[in-house]
């Protein structure tokens, strides 16, 4: 997933750009209104987060300028400015979330991927694809209803590629999300975790829903009826 960045501070545009990398995230920055519509115009973006103080005006400037041309991407403000009004407002210019700095970075990918889940048509913290459902809250697996013994780097990759269904993500993606830039392996681990994944997703009676090798790019879930794109190991 591509996140916009909307914020004029270097500082704090690198400091979230790291956290959404390690997350898993792909980012793009913009100081300005202007450059945020020109990203949003020539880019697919699925989320925005939003500074309010930008060079160029207010930032609920732009939240009105992406929901008056229909894009979908939702908005997370992050801004300094705590006073009730200034959150009332930037909801009512279309902001689906609002965060004030200083954040925690959980906080913020919390947020960010409340969002997102809203967004996808996830009003709960469960994802469901096929007959699996993905509880985010209590970080488990379940097909059938029947719990799904997982590792917990088994469940990580299943629950960003849950988060991220029908989406392509690279191993690069999936060594950040479980390691964060700790000790990182060689991103072959992530072929093996995959195939260990499928086996026990299968095992435990996956249906509808599979996990593709995208070639040279990575791997996607997907509901059975999407178009297939690649040959799982």
């Amino acid at each position: 997933m591509n996140i916009l960045i909307v914020e004029d501070d270097p500082v704090i545009a690198d400091a979230i750009g790291m956290i959404l990398t390690q997350a898993g995230y792909y980012h793009v920055h913009a100081r300005t209104i202007e450059a945020a519509l020109s990203e949003l115009n020539y880019s697919q973006v699925d989320a925005v987060l939003l500074d309010l103080n930008l060079p160029d005006g207010d930032g609920t400037r732009l939240a009105r300028l992406i929901r008056k041309n229909h894009v979908p991407a939702p908005i997370l403000v992050v801004s300094g400015n705590s006073h009730v009004d200034d959150r009332i407002t930037a909801l009512g210019a279309g902001a689906d979330g609002y965060l004030t700095k200083p954040f925690d970075r959980f906080e913020l990918l919390a947020h960010l991927e409340a969002i997102i889940r809203r967004a996808n048509g996830h009003s709960s913290a469960q994802i469901s694809i096929g007959n699996m459902t993905i509880d985010i809250d209590r970080n488990l697996v379940t097909i059938n209803d029947d719990f799904v013994p997982l590792t917990q780097k088994e469940y990580q990759i299943v629950h960003l590629l849950g988060m991220r269904k029908g989406a392509v993500l690279s191993k690069d993606a999936f060594i950040s999300h479980i390691y964060g830039g700790i000790d990182e392996p060689e991103t072959k681990i992530i072929d093996v975790f995959i195939c260990k994944l499928r086996r026990k997703l299968r095992k435990a009676g996956l249906q509808d829903a599979k996990i593709d090798t995208i070639w040279g790019q990575g791997y996607m879930l997907r509901n059975q009826d999407m178009p297939e794109r690649a040959i799982a190991c």
